[in-house]
C-alpha cells in the first residue's frame, strides 16, 4: 500500500501549551484527544480536526505577533 500522495498536514506548531479553561492547545488549538489521535488517524477524522480548528480560531484573540490573548 502506498502512502498518500497529498498527506493531510499536522496542526502542530511546535508551540505546546495548553489553555486550561479552554481545554486546547494555544499553539495548534487541539484539543489532548485530538493531539493523540492524530498519528493514528484517517483523513475525515483529520479534516475534521481542521474544522473544528477553524471554529475556535473564531473565538480566540490574537496580538500582532500571532500570540493568543
Amino acid at each position: 500500500m502506498s502512502a498518500p500522495t497529498n498527506p493531510i498536514p499536522s496542526p502542530c506548531v511546535s508551540l505546546c501549551k495548553m489553555d486550561v479553561e479552554r481545554q486546547y492547545c494555544m499553539g495548534c488549538l487541539r484539543t489532548i484527544d485530538e493531539i493523540m489521535a492524530w498519528s493514528k488517524a484517517d483523513d475525515a477524522y483529520k479534516q475534521a480536526v481542521w474544522v473544528a480548528i477553524a471554529r475556535r480560531r473564531e473565538t480566540v484573540s490574537f496580538d500582532e505577533d500571532g500570540f493568543q490573548r
